[in-house]
C-alpha cells in the first residue's frame, strides 16, 4: 500500500467526524456536553435528551436526532441510567484518529515537496 493510498483510507475514515462536526447544531451540542464535562460533580453521569433540550432551541426529536449522529461518529458515548440516558463527550478515539491523519498527511506531503 502506498503513503497516497493509506492517506486516502484515513480520510475516508475520518470523514464521519467531520460530517458530525460540519453541523453548527452538533457543534453547539458538543458544546453542551463539554460544559457539562468541565461540571461533572453537578452531572456525573452527562446530560440527558431533556436537559439538553433546555439549553438548545430545538425540539426533543431533534436533539435525539444529532446525538445518534455524534454517537455513530463516536464523538459522544451513552450512558443507561435508571430509565434514562445520558450523554457525555468522548473523544480520545476520535483524537487519535484525526492526529493519525494529520500525521499521515504531513508525512505525504512532506515528501512530495
Amino acid at each position: 500500500m502506498t503513503a497516497q493510498d493509506e492517506l486516502t483510507i484515513h480520510y475516508h475514515e475520518c470523514m464521519p467526524l467531520f460530517i458530525a462536526l460540519g453541523d453548527e447544531l452538533r457543534l453547539q451540542i458538543i458544546e453542551i456536553l463539554t460544559r457539562a464535562f468541565a461540571h461533572r460533580a453537578d452531572h456525573p453521569n452527562g446530560l440527558n435528551v431533556n436537559e439538553i433540550t433546555e439549553q438548545t432551541q430545538l425540539s426533543r426529536p431533534a436533539v435525539s436526532h444529532h446525538l445518534k449522529i455524534l454517537k455513530e461518529a463516536g464523538l459522544v458515548e451513552v450512558t443507561r441510567c435508571g430509565t434514562s440516558n445520558y450523554y457525555r463527550v468522548t473523544m480520545t478515539d476520535c483524537n487519535q484518529r484525526l492526529m493519525k491523519l494529520g500525521t499521515l498527511a504531513k508525512e505525504f506531503y512532506d515528501s512530495v515537496e
